[in-house]
Order: C-alpha cells, then structure tokens, then sequence
C-alpha cells in the first residue's frame, strides 16, 4: 500500500466573537496563536498546507506565513489540494494545545476510516481527519458533524480554544504565560468598533 499524501488546512477565519480582537491575530508565546498553529502544522510535515483566512488584510504582516497557501474557505482550499492528496487534517488556529504529536496519533489510528477525530477525555474535538472520498461532500458544505466519525482515544482534556476573552485567558494562563506581553491584550469596550483582520 503506498504511503497516504497528507495535507493539512488551518481554520483561521476572521472569528472575533465576543472577544472583540481578531482571534487569530491574539498574543501567544512571543506571536500570535495563528502562528503557533501553524508552526505545529510544520512541525507535522504535511506534503501540503493551507490556511483558511475569509479576510487576510495585515495577517501577511503579522504572522509568519511561510510555506502555507493562503484559501478563504475549506471548499477553496479543496479545490487547491494537490490531485494526489489521500488524507486532509482539519486544525483549528485556536487551540495551541493541539500538538504534532496528536495528529500524528489521529492519522496512525484512524484505520479506513473516511472520517476521524480525537477523542478526548471530555468530548470529542479538533483535529479531524477526512478520507479524499469525502473531499466533494466537504466541497459541498458538509460539517464533521454530518459524519459517522470515528474517534481515536487522547490522552487529556480536549485543549482550549479561544470563544471569549476568558477562553483568551484561559489559554495564555495554561501556557504560563502572562496576558500582558504582545499587543492587542484588552477587550474592545462596549459599543467601540471591532477591527477585522482587513484592518
């Protein structure tokens, strides 16, 4: 059997939510959480990688972006697979606490699987893993969630991601970071305009 071509597609739209900030763009370990996610998505020597951004603007200035091919949607980014991709890991930009090593375990374990995800101590999470059978259906609009989706056992809690400023805290906190290095650290007040990742 030959070996599986593997790429990886980074979610990183424009998702201020109630945090006010872009949150990709938010403070992590000396850049952004954007960047760690993709640093961890290099680290996993996918044969391609793309980066889903709905509104790029200054990302480009902001982060490195070195080696990934910027889509705006996961359909775009399916057209922009390789013809010979087998297998497509779905990471979300939010959540450091994902490592090189889970996803390796998430390919090594999902079997014949067309759909695949980490299940964690708490509930099942990112990353997914789709089988090419599915990429027309993902093309289409589905969600892993349409999926029967087999789960391949974690160690741990599911790692944090970023749905409010708390969920922000939170994660900086795990990391034993201090939230006030970077820049963007505090929540836009009530009411004050919200800049997009365009800004």
């Amino acid at each position: 059997m030959s070996e599986p071509v593997v790429a990886g597609l980074v979610l990183a739209a424009d998702g201020t939510g109630t945090v006010g900030r872009p949150t990709p763009l938010l403070p992590y370990a000396g850049a952004t959480l954007l960047d760690h996610t993709l640093a961890t998505a290099r680290a996993c020597e996918f044969d391609q990688l793309l980066v889903a951004l709905d509104r790029p603007g200054k990302v480009r200035e902001r982060c490195n972006l070195a080696g990934a091919q910027i889509v705006p949607t996961i359909p775009a980014g399916i057209d922009a697979l390789d013809p010979a991709t087998t297998v497509l890991v779905l990471l979300r930009a939010d959540q450091p606490g994902v490592t090189p090593a889970t996803v390796r375990l998430l390919l090594a374990a999902r079997g014949d699987a067309l759909a695949a995800a980490c299940r964690y101590e708490d509930g099942r999470g990112f990353p997914y893993a789709f089988d090419s059978d599915l990429f027309d259906e993902l093309h289409s609009g589905a969600t892993p969630d349409d999926y029967d989706v087999a789960e391949v056992p974690v160690a741990g809690p599911a790692p944090l991601d970023v749905d409010t400023w708390a969920d922000y805290e939170a994660v900086v906190a795990a990391a034993g970071q201090p939230l006030n290095t970077g820049v963007m650290v505090a929540p836009v007040p009530a009411g004050a305009r919200r800049r997009g990742l365009r800004d």
